[in-house]
């Protein structure tokens, strides 16, 4: 054998080894860490069907990192909160009382309490949400967090620059933490720059010139929060963009925040506390961000976070325990349908069980592949009578559950496996048969406009159309 044949032989075998060898250590890896099986599958698939590569995928984008740094830093972290004590609230409280099964479950799932005393007000669109978040703005006095997935420099979002920065002129403190991704790859224009110059601290969500931090890319935080002097919150789905407003045209999309004041603002103000400690280490404490908070109103409320970290399927269980819970009716009003299997076996059940459950959702979306994933697979809810509705009238992009008279989730997840696996998401569950009825009048209307998908539409498909529908369908993990 000459010296080049050598030489090849001998690199063939040593990349075989290396490829060997990095594959069944990342498939041992992969047994021993991933829950859901078809990911693991498909993960170890990858590292023995691609030499060298796939592992190295994995070992750069399925080793959830974020999960050991979250709970290393909430280990970390002094309590703020009371101890929890027994939660008297859920058979106490006349909204709760029907559902109390369901709070002891997201008690159970969240480890927090229910807390009373809060005032709950919804604002739909832009035009009601900006307004009120402006003018907390304005009256600020000590402190202002917010926390945003995108946040455009359009006229609206100059206003909310602007306001902040005048906030800032008055000695308020502000922190503003905006996701890496959205800032840069939807935002159109980015306020970073505008937020530095008006002397605002802003920082970015996984993002830096950090290489360890390009394994994170393909987390996203997806919450949205606005906390004004530790007293006043706002939470919800709209994100900083001229299209939330009506009159934007048709790039106008509908939406929900809610205005919170209470003990529960608390809990809120935590959430974001932990992330902007994750972010940039400094933790905020203390009586501008965490003042002693009153009762105000009559709502039970608790706060439920969701993440790939230790908070991971919190919104999924919550959902699921409503879906179980529910005795009359669920109503669902999200912009993306895309529900994992135990999520659509649930719903079917509680329509077997004579709930009436309905679906609101934009189709076409904005998304050509969730479209089609969705039609792939509502047949099997359709067969089980669960109502898939689809309104006109511009994109519609509320997060919303109601079930029955007196509950409803308000927030920032999405029914798709991006939101309840790999977004840091934020929910706000509340016990009020006045929010509830406000909520039933804004979207009632919504529903009864909706049109029906059917059975016969799904069936009317033509092949090509069934075949582009059913490829989509092969990527909605990472939908």
């Amino acid at each position: 054998m000459n010296p080049t044949m050598l030489q090849e032989w001998l690199g063939w075998r040593l990349g075989a080894l290396v490829h060997v060898v990095l594959a069944l250590g990342v498939s041992v890896h992969i047994l021993l860490t991933k829950e859901n099986h078809r990911s693991a599958v498909g993960w170890i698939a990858v590292a023995w069907l691609s030499p060298v590569l796939g592992s190295l995928a994995y070992i750069a984008l399925g080793v959830n990192r974020v999960r050991r740094r979250a709970a290393r830093l909430r280990a970390e972290e002094p309590e703020r909160l009371a101890p929890l004590a027994p939660d008297d609230v859920a058979h106490e409280h006349e909204a709760v009382r029907p559902l109390a099964s369901l709070a002891r479950a997201v008690r159970s799932i969240t480890g927090a309490p229910l807390v009373d005393g809060n005032q709950i007000t919804p604002l739909l669109d832009g035009d009601e949400a900006y307004p009120a978040m402006l003018r907390a703005i304005e009256e600020a006095r000590r402190s202002i967090a917010f926390m945003t997935f995108l946040w455009d420099g359009d006229g609206w979002g100059q206003r909310f620059v602007q306001a902040m920065g005048d906030a800032r002129a008055r000695g308020v403190e502000i922190r503003v933490l905006i996701d890496g991704v959205g800032n840069a790859a939807f935002s159109k224009p980015p306020v970073v720059r505008a937020l530095r110059k008006a002397g605002v601290v802003v920082q970015r969500f996984l993002w830096g010139l950090d290489p360890r931090r390009t394994t994170l890319i393909n987390l996203r935080n997806h919450r949205k929060l606005l906390v004004v002097d530790g007293i006043v919150a706002f939470t919800g789905g709209i994100n900083i963009r001229e299209g939330f407003v009506r009159g934007a045209g048709p790039e106008w999309q509908r939406d929900l925040h809610a205005r919170v004041e209470g003990p529960v603002v608390r809990e809120l103000m935590d959430v974001f506390a932990v992330d902007w400690a994750f972010t940039t280490g400094e933790r905020l404490d203390g009586e501008p961000w965490f003042p002693p908070l009153q009762p105000v109103g009559s709502a039970a409320a608790r706060v439920v976070p969701d993440g790939p970290d230790e908070d991971l399927d919190k919104a999924r269980l919550t959902y699921l325990s409503a879906i179980g819970a529910a005795r009359r009716r669920i109503w669902i009003v999200t912009p993306y349908f895309l529900p994992e299997e135990d999520l659509a076996y649930a719903l079917a059940s509680a329509s077997r069980r004579g709930i009436e459950v309905r679906v609101l959702f934009p189709l076409p979306s904005n998304h050509r592949t969730v479209d089609g994933c969705l039609r792939a697979e509502a047949t099997f809810l359709l067969e089980n009578n669960v109502q898939l509705l689809h309104a006109p009238g511009g994109f519609d992009h509320s997060k919303l559950m109601l079930v029955d008279d007196t509950w409803a989730c308000i927030g920032s997840s999405n029914w798709d496996p991006r939101s309840l696996r790999l977004n840091f998401e934020l929910l706000l569950e509340v016990y009020d048969a006045e929010v509830v009825a406000a909520l039933e009048r804004a979207y009632g209307p919504r529903f009864d406009a909706a049109e029906s998908l059917t059975l016969e539409q799904l069936k009317d498909r033509s092949v090509p159309r069934k075949l582009t529908d059913a490829f989509f369908r092969l990527f909605k993990p990472y939908l």
